[in-house]
């Protein structure tokens, strides 16, 4: 996309800002659910629910994402990312507190349904806008966005376990949450840029008739190899945040607090990985990385799983974040750039179906751990961590990953 004259002359404090903005918008969206992550072994005992049944419940997350995620691209274009971004977040904090305060697994289930499609809608929004700003920036600054997520999910985790330690009530907690961090959002939206969204199609090189067929086969496949190294990301995640609290409170017998590191673990590596990401990813290319990174889920998840033991789990957690730091930005962005494609919709695809992992693998995790263990349930890490190494093919080489260095 060509860069006008008089877009290049827009003050340099102005697109700061608005980095500084969306990093604040990606920051709440890390924060306001994975506050209630470390609530969840609290919230089984209270509504006396199984695993299987649990399982259930958060797996509405990611199904109310799926049911909402397409309408994030229209709703983008009509009302502007920037204001999409915000409204959704303020109505994840809602069904955050909703899931939180209810008194039966259908209030539970609810609140997750709300919560998951809102989400879904931030997630499109708030990364719509981000590549906004790094086409002024002209180069890649996605993974540091992605970065600030983790320190918020970090963050709300962090306080989510001394909640739970000091036994503060969970609506009290998610209500003050949802005031804080709702709050910082609102507070964001001025900062962000202005003017609507991008409009103009990609101008996909022209073809020979019959060849198009095969084009177009090529361009879903690639789609759906992108998927599967988004969805590991989120199963990766969906491990720690679903289960690294029940597993090392129920399994190995953890404190409250101490159980909700599990989660804290693997979202501070994520952040260090895509603090680092950028770079590593314009000197070996984003296929590399992510290929490591796989390898490194794999391994580390093997042998936590393999000798159990507290210390050794929340390691193995940490190594699972670093190894899947790069794999969802990665995935996004390549799936933006895809000819053929209207700038936007390769991303919002991508981001809808990797919602897949999330609503696959709570189930899954539980109905293993009521069959046989939990620690047999987490064995998909290690197999997805296998499942990168294969499919990261589709990502780009070194020689294709830089974007330039210049700034406005």
């Amino acid at each position: 996309m060509s860069i006008t004259a008089g877009r290049l002359a827009a003050p340099e404090t102005s697109v700061r800002r608005a980095r500084l903005a969306v990093s604040a918008l990606f920051l709440t969206n890390g924060a306001l659910f994975a506050g209630f992550l470390p609530r969840y072994p609290e919230v089984i005992d209270t509504l006396h629910l199984s695993n299987t049944a649990f399982g259930l419940a958060v797996a509405a997350f990611p199904l109310g994402a799926l049911v909402a995620g397409l309408s994030a691209g229209p709703l983008v274009r009509r009302f502007r990312s920037s204001r999409v971004a915000v409204a959704a977040t303020l109505l994840v904090a809602v069904g955050t507190l909703l899931a939180g305060s209810g008194s039966a697994w259908l209030a539970l289930a609810a609140g997750m349904l709300l919560a998951g499609a809102m989400d879904s809608i931030t997630d499109v929004a708030q990364n719509s806008h981000g590549l906004r700003v790094q086409r002024l920036y002209r180069r890649s600054i996605l993974n540091s966005f992605h970065a600030i997520w983790s320190i918020g999910a970090v963050l709300g985790g962090i306080l989510g376990a001394a909640a739970a330690q000091w036994r503060v009530p969970i609506p009290l907690h998610l209500g003050i949450s949802a005031v804080v961090f709702g709050g910082l959002a609102l507070v964001a939206y001025r900062f962000l840029l202005p003017g609507p969204e991008p409009t103009e199609p990609a101008e996909p090189a022209r073809t020979h008739a019959s060849s198009r067929p095969r084009r177009r086969f090529v361009t879903y496949a690639i789609i759906a190899a992108l998927v599967i190294v988004a969805s590991a990301g989120a199963i990766v995640e969906d491990s720690g945040a679903s289960w690294s609290a029940i597993y090392l409170s129920g399994s190995l017998g953890a404190s409250a607090f101490v159980a909700g590191i599990g989660f804290v673990a693997l979202q501070g590596m994520q952040f260090i990985g895509r603090i680092f990401g950028d770079t590593l990813v314009d000197r070996f290319g984003q296929r590399a990385v992510a290929r490591s990174g796989g390898a490194i889920v794999m391994v580390g998840m093997a042998l936590a799983l393999a000798f159990p033991s507290v210390v050794g789990t929340i390691v193995g957690f940490g190594l699972a974040g670093l190894g899947v730091s790069t794999l969802i930005p990665a995935a996004m962005q390549a799936a933006d750039e895809l000819e053929g494609f209207r700038p936007g919709t390769g991303l919002t695809i991508v981001s809808w179906l990797l919602r897949i992992g999330f609503l696959v693998s709570p189930p899954i995790v539980g109905a293993i751990a009521d069959a046989g263990s939990l620690r047999v349930g987490l064995l998909i890490v290690p197999v997805v961590g296998l499942l990168v190494v294969v499919f990261s093919q589709v990502l780009a080489p070194r020689a294709q990953t830089k974007i330039g260095t210049d700034f406005p």
